[in-house]
């Protein structure tokens, strides 16, 4: 194990096709977060530096000092050569010497568990990462705002435990798809509702936006016993739409 890896503490977690997701452990240990910051450039610590809270200047400290890690190591640079920027709506990319670097990246992170994922070239992705917690939350009243009729009514019907887990499935799904297509919160999350396949259990399933036919995404589960997790990638044309 190299010491960065020991260090930092992040794992293999699935391969999805060519994606390759990784897992960062981000519970609390302040060598480990002293260490992460020797990785990060000055904007960035600009940006570690307004969170107030603990917990979300350790998230971003963690996964940002993983991210750059695999990146170096992925493209062959060095970490001063590898610059991270946000496009136009805040999806970040990578630079190497000011120039595009021919892989796309995403990030989640949740309590102590982060999720990267990374895919060749241009291909688009998004992951998301939702753990549990121990707040009281008004899932009906939250799901009138972010999901489709179908999808309210099943969160609806459920209750207790399973109301909980129901919901941070099809969050973490949706958020996914979101996160892969790039454009934020501009698009009307109860416009659209995840394929009723996978709604209703399956691992896997294809998906089309309403209206906008050309782009094939693919959508997987990756949820576990201790958090709900998604992925969601540009996908062949070829490919058959449940």
């Amino acid at each position: 194990m190299s010491a960065e890896i020991e260090h930092l503490r992040f794992s293999p977690f699935r391969q999805v096709g060519e994606i390759q997701i990784i897992h960062v452990d981000l519970t609390p240990h302040e060598p480990r977060e002293q260490y992460a910051l020797e990785w990060l450039d000055n904007e960035e610590l600009a940006r570690w530096r307004r969170y107030i809270p603990d917990r979300p200047r350790r998230e971003f400290a963690l996964c940002r000092a993983v991210l750059r890690y695999s990146l170096c190591r992925r493209l062959g640079c060095e970490n001063n050569q590898l610059s991270i920027v946000a496009a136009s709506y805040g999806k970040p990319h990578a630079l190497i010497n000011g120039q595009p670097a021919p892989t796309s990246f995403n990030v989640s992170h949740s309590g102590h568990h982060g999720l990267i994922a990374f895919a060749q070239g241009k291909q688009r992705v998004g992951v998301d990462v939702e753990a549990p917690s121990s707040r009281r939350r008004d899932f009906d009243g939250i799901a009138e705002m972010v999901f489709g009729p179908n999808e309210r009514a099943e969160i609806a019907s459920a209750n207790g435990l399973a109301k909980s887990r129901l919901f941070f499935r099809f969050w973490t799904l949706k958020e996914a798809i979101v996160k892969a297509f790039g454009t934020g919160l501009s698009i009307d999350l109860t416009a659209f509702e995840i394929p009723p396949d996978i709604r209703h259990g399956a691992e896997r399933s294809m998906f089309r936006f309403p209206g906008q036919n050309r782009t094939l995404w693919e959508l997987q589960d990756l949820s576990t016993n201790g958090y709900a997790a998604a992925i969601a990638a540009e996908a062949s044309d070829n490919a058959n739409v449940s």
